[in-house]
């Protein structure tokens, strides 16, 4: 199974209660109680009253008025998704068939929408970043906006995958969004829909006070980004590059293996890039297992509040490893790993499963992480800031005249 660390969304009852009772077990006499959950492991078992879930299921059965409403699949979905929901965490959540393979279609690099990564702060959707090329970005949909409605439907204590659902749709479709932006107005935006094709690496050089720079882009953690990745260090090592720059700008994160394999380029071989702590207080620590071919460039990482997640992570592994300076904002603070496990008839959940912390020791979720060089962005800025640019784009000349 995969760990993911997306900003971004996945069984009968009984297998979500842990308990062993089959599905032809749900509707039980009004008298009926369960009143000890059994797990699989017989020494660990805990006292769970469930009269009043059989209760509720049995009223529901016997008096609700249409009768041909009561589609018990979508109950027992129901059931879950309450219960999943109970927890409080954004990032633990029960995907029906059909959404679970809409996100397995997001993690594989290609899906339908508009091109958008977004999270939940403070019971607000948030946009993590715009996918490069894509409709929301060339809509001028930017990281830090808030999307207060979808179609005039209200968005308050809407979950992140329940608006992400909502909009996506058919290619050629049109979703309007209400975005509340960094100057406290709002306006509506207009987005048709479109096949999405998630970028992983871009790079190109650029030559600077004669020195010529490599300065690479990585989009997201995707499962294609290990051969991109390696295509364009390749060409990198090939180079007459005296220096890199590594951009996670807007970089809303994805898999933690892949977080892993790049610090493998820059980390030197069974140095620590990740701790991995569990509720129970036990703990993975992750290491390098590469050749660091990157290692011998002076480099420098651009980083914002749109980085995320696994670009946390591999931030977090060169800043604190090879004392690689980061340059730009503070970053997102997602500092969860979530499991995806799959369950019957193409349901799947995304759990949580334990918090990680840099080699410093730091709970990025907590805190995220402080650049060394913070280089903030005017509202002047921002309205003519062309990234890759460094006429344009203050951050990244900023960290050219680092590497002078």
């Amino acid at each position: 199974m995969k760990k993911f660390l997306p900003i971004i969304i996945i069984a009968s009852l009984i297998i979500g209660f842990g308990s062993g009772f089959e599905f032809s077990q749900f509707h039980q006499s009004k008298a009926a109680s369960v009143q000890a959950l059994i797990n699989q492991d017989a020494d660990n078992v805990q006292n769970v009253d469930f009269s009043e879930f059989w209760k509720a299921w049995d009223i529901l059965q016997s008096k609700y008025v249409d009768k041909s409403k009561l589609d018990l699949q979508k109950m027992v979905y129901g059931a879950i998704t309450g219960m999943v929901n109970s927890l409080g965490d954004p990032y633990t959540v029960f995907f029906e068939p059909e959404t679970s393979q809409k996100f397995q279609e997001q993690i594989s690099g290609s899906f339908g929408g508009v091109g958008i990564e977004l999270d939940e702060k403070d019971g607000v959707l948030v946009v993590v970043a715009p996918i490069k090329d894509s409709p929301a970005q060339k809509a001028g949909i930017v990281t830090g906006d808030k999307i207060v409605k979808v179609d005039g439907k209200d968005t308050a204590g809407m979950a992140v995958d329940e608006a992400v659902n909502t909009i996506r749709g058919k290619i050629g479709t049109k979703v309007t969004l209400t975005i509340l932006s960094a100057d406290g107005k709002s306006h509506d935006v207009s987005i048709t829909r479109d096949a999405i094709k998630v970028p992983a690496v871009d790079w190109k050089m650029i030559d600077y006070n004669g020195k010529h720079i490599a300065y690479m882009q990585l989009y997201s953690f995707s499962e294609n980004i290990d051969s991109e990745f390696k295509a364009a260090a390749d060409e990198i090592l090939k180079s007459n590059a005296d220096g890199l720059i590594v951009d996670v700008r807007g970089n809303p994160g994805g898999l933690l293996d892949s977080a892993i394999n790049l610090a493998g380029w820059f980390v030197d071989n069974g140095q620590l890039v990740v701790s991995e702590v569990f509720g129970n207080g036990t703990r993975n620590d992750f290491k390098a297992d590469g050749k660091s071919q990157l290692k011998k460039y002076p480099t420098v990482m651009l980083v914002n509040g749109g980085s995320a997640s696994a670009s946390e992570i591999l931030a977090g592994a060169l800043h604190d490893d090879q004392h690689i300076r980061l340059i730009g904002e503070k970053t997102f603070g997602k500092g969860s790993v979530q499991e995806l496990e799959n369950l019957d008839n193409g349901a799947s959940l995304k759990v949580t499963i334990a918090k990680w912390y840099t080699p410093g020791g730091v709970n990025i979720s907590a805190q995220g992480i402080e650049p060394d060089i913070k280089v903030e962005l005017t509202d002047d800025q921002k309205k003519n800031f062309i990234v890759g640019d460094p006429d344009k784009d203050p951050q990244l000349k900023r960290a050219l005249d680092a590497l002078r």
